[in-house]
């Protein structure tokens, strides 16, 4: 059996100890008893950025996004497409820029969409522009 390794719920942002085996077992969140992986896009925002990027131990890919950007509305479907595809190996979240401008401004965000990849709270990679489901996905797993 492997060593347990940390997934933040995307519910209640919890952190949760999961043995590596049994991710794709569904397993669910110890404090909300909620999946801790959906298929879908976790929201984040300013109260629990911090938490999600920096407690996972698989890598994080944040979709920095506005509503009124027409480009991140065209890659929407795509990107929860990737989620669900590529879950529970990446978790794939989404962080809008206009409620959580400070995040944004932390990690220079100039353009959006922009995409950043986390691992153990770090930016490992980075990539601006709207993407397909499968250039989304090849990116997302050249880069780790």
């Amino acid at each position: 059996m492997s060593g347990p390794i940390m997934i933040v719920c995307p519910h209640c942002s919890t952190a949760n100890r999961v043995p590596a085996d049994r991710l794709a077992d569904q397993p669910t969140c110890g404090k909300c008893k909620q999946h801790l992986f959906t298929g879908h896009p976790a929201e984040l925002d300013a109260a629990n950025f911090d938490s999600h990027v920096g407690h996972s131990d698989i890598p994080v890919v944040v979709d920095f996004w506005a509503p009124w950007c027409g480009p991140c509305r065209m890659m929407a479907p795509a990107y929860a497409q990737t989620a669900h595809q590529l879950e529970p190996r990446y978790r794939l979240a989404k962080l809008n820029t206009e409620k959580a401008q400070e995040i944004a401004a932390r990690f220079d965000i100039r353009s959006i969409p922009t995409l950043i990849i986390f691992r153990n709270g770090r930016e490992i990679a980075r990539q601006s522009g709207a993407m397909d489901t499968g250039n989304l996905v090849r990116w997302i797993t050249a880069q780790t």
